[in-house]
């Protein structure tokens, strides 16, 4: 495990007030909870988004800002925050930053939109997708911006790209001399637990550019303040955080009220969130991962599978998850066109349900159970998984809990890190 071991205040100055000061109290501490901002939270609970409002947007007073977002970035009255932004005069929004799939949302996985001006705004919109250090930071300069606010909606998985976009925005608006602004949205599947292998540098790329665990179990406010101070320590952004009122650790996406945007074309519910950071290890093999369905990571397959994958995963009886026979005729992707044979995932208590675990476990019985079984050429699987440990074990016939088990000491390891950044119970 390379983490250095640096806590919370390795960051310096770099992190500012509110950081500090919601490093130190409860969950409504960067900001005031009283007041109505647009669109403020359900209940209790309000994004981060909806306590800089209320407070009347001063964070940002005096300065022109930029938004890095996509659909997500939304209001309880779907709202998006640059449309509400926009037009507030207590408020200079200068720019629009689009991350993977574009800002508004245009693009499939692997695309984005493009330089251009919103219709909806007028706003100058500037790619980010697979630009990071100097390159992006000439984007920021371009931009004239002097501030730039982060708010997307995280699915819960080290390969979900949008984690990567804010790591590289924070070492870009560094390099720029830019203040980064983080606004918290809920983790969809719960901030319980960090689960399965952690990256190994040396297989850093866009879906894992550091060392943290394939379900990190932290918010992206979290994750911010973990960037700045284990990875980007020699250089930190000037970082500020505005966190979530009324979030706790144990909440999944719908305890907070808020409306599920699709964070990207085949994350279509919450549902998809709670199984994607297992069953996505998919995409490194030869099986459909559910990509052209209704029910994306629910549904896995290929042609030549039968009822006996599913029989072999359900007698493994792991805890809250049934699998279910299935047949079914991708649209786009792997088998467009074709009817495949597989399984379809049933989670049936998400309290206990580990979907790292059952990630695996689907891997060792399709390889156990379909003749036909292999890895995508590319090797794509060590990327997703972060090494080569858990392909080869495979391929050497370990079970289950054998490839669980080899990731024990570096998940602990990384567990410890991960609790000095925490800001919610």
């Amino acid at each position: 495990m390379s983490l250095s071991r640096r806590g919370l205040l390795a960051a310096g100055g770099a992190v500012g007030a509110l950081a500090a000061t919601a490093a130190s109290a409860g969950p409504a501490a960067s900001l005031p909870s009283s007041g109505k901002g647009h669109g403020a939270g359900h209940g209790r609970f309000r994004t981060g988004f909806d306590r800089l409002a209320a407070d009347g947007y001063a964070l940002l007073k005096g300065q022109r800002v930029g938004v890095v977002s996509n659909p997500t970035g939304i209001t309880s009255d779907v709202r998006h925050i640059v449309d509400v932004m926009h037009p507030d005069d207590r408020v200079d929004l200068t720019a629009v930053f689009g991350p993977e799939h574009g800002f508004r949302g245009t693009a499939q996985a692997g695309g984005s939109e493009g330089r251009y001006d919103d219709p909806a705004t007028g706003l100058p919109v500037y790619d980010t997708y697979l630009k990071s250090g100097q390159a992006l930071a000439d984007v920021f300069t371009a931009s004239g911006v002097d501030t730039i606010v982060f708010d997307i909606q995280d699915a819960g998985a080290r390969f979900y790209t949008y984690i990567w976009t804010l790591y590289d925005c924070m070492e870009a608006a560094a390099l720029a001399g830019k203040k980064f602004v983080v606004l918290d949205r809920p983790n969809p599947v719960t901030g319980r637990a960090a689960l399965g292998p952690v990256l190994d540098p040396a297989f850093g790329t866009f879906v894992g550019r550091r060392e943290i665990a394939q379900a990190h179990g932290m918010t992206v406010t979290e994750l911010a303040l973990l960037f700045n101070g284990e990875f980007l320590a020699d250089r930190p952004a000037e970082l500020e955080i505005v966190k979530m009122s009324g979030w706790s650790r144990s909440d999944f996406y719908d305890a907070s009220g808020l409306p599920w945007v699709p964070p990207s074309p085949n994350m279509p519910t919450p549902d998809t969130a709670l199984v994607y950071s297992g069953t996505c290890l998919f995409e490194g093999t030869n099986l459909s991962e559910g990509r052209g369905t209704t029910r994306p990571f629910e549904l896995l397959g290929a042609e030549g599978i039968d009822h006996t994958w599913a029989a072999a995963a359900n007698a493994l009886e792991l805890p809250g998850v049934a699998f279910r026979e299935a047949y079914f005729a991708p649209t786009f992707s792997k088998f467009q066109g074709k009817t495949v044979g597989g399984v379809q995932v049933h989670v049936q208590d998400r309290e206990v349900f580990d979907p790292v675990r059952t990630g695996i476990a689907l891997l060792v019985t399709a390889k156990q159970t379909w003749s036909g079984f292999a890895w995508r050429p590319d090797n794509w699987i060590d990327k997703l998984t972060g090494n080569t440990r858990v392909r080869t074990m495979i391929d050497a016939g370990a079970d289950t809990d054998e490839v669980v088990g080899a990731w024990a000491d570096d998940l602990a390891a990384f567990r410890a890190v991960r609790k000095r950044y925490l800001q919610y119970r």
